[in-house]
């Protein structure tokens, strides 16, 4: 369980101790049960990371409502969209390796997660992740209930793939931008698991990385030919 789950848990626990003590086992029933919702939505189970070379996994628990071909900053890619439901796990996990480039929070409403306006219109958290394939975007995207977008990293941090990064509190939305040539892995109504679903497989360009490799490569032999030569 994340440390939240213990500011949200403990008081409604120990107010249920109280009541029980004062022979209100009514009030102190709710309390408790109050406080066990609590600690439930705040589980952070473990999770098995896949290996894959170009594995993108998903960033949260919940279920797929929207695949669809989006441009981000005029770069043409695809979206995913992950509704988490109330009792689904809320931790967030970085989707692939990498460095976080750019993290920037947007204020906005609270339309209900579910509603296709909510990506553009509803308050959240815009992570820019940089890898070595490329640069791919993730969105924490707070809900009708959720009011609060927790993020645990700062631009510059490097994390690895399925890494924990963050939570929205008391159902939420994720989403998932990726670059055109990625392959998407997954479809409406399919439930992931953050972490350890791979939604997606991209290993950037091939044939771009190699050429930029040989470049280097020819640029470093002829620098140690002219060495040689002087």
């Amino acid at each position: 369980m994340v440390k939240e789950g213990f500011y949200f848990g403990v008081p409604p626990l120990a107010l249920g101790g109280v009541a029980f003590l004062a022979h209100w086992p009514l009030v102190g029933t709710v309390l408790v049960c109050l406080a066990v919702f609590v600690f439930c939505f705040f589980r952070d189970p473990e999770r098995t990371i896949p290996s894959d070379a170009g594995a993108v996994v998903s960033p949260a628990d919940g279920r797929v409502v929207v695949v669809t071909d989006e441009e981000n900053a005029g770069r043409p890619g695809k979206r995913i969209s992950i509704f988490l439901a109330i009792w689904n796990v809320h931790v967030n996990r970085a989707p692939a390796e990498g460095i976080i480039a750019k993290m920037e929070y947007r204020p906005g409403k609270f339309l209900a997660a579910m509603r296709a306006r909510a990506s553009i219109e509803n308050e959240q958290n815009v992570i820019v992740l940089s890898t070595e394939a490329g640069e791919m975007v993730c969105k924490q995207i707070a809900g009708w209930i959720a009011r609060r977008i927790v993020c645990w990293k700062r631009e510059g941090d490097r994390v690895t793939r399925g890494e924990r990064i963050g939570l929205v509190r008391f159902g939420s939305r994720v989403d998932l931008w990726v670059p055109w040539d990625a392959e998407i892995l997954v479809g409406l109504g399919d439930n992931v698991k953050g972490g350890s679903s791979v939604v997606a497989h991209w290993l950037g360009n091939p044939m771009a990385k190699a050429s930029g490799s040989e470049r280097v490569a020819g640029a470093d032999s002829n620098l140690a030919t002219a060495g040689k030569r002087a």
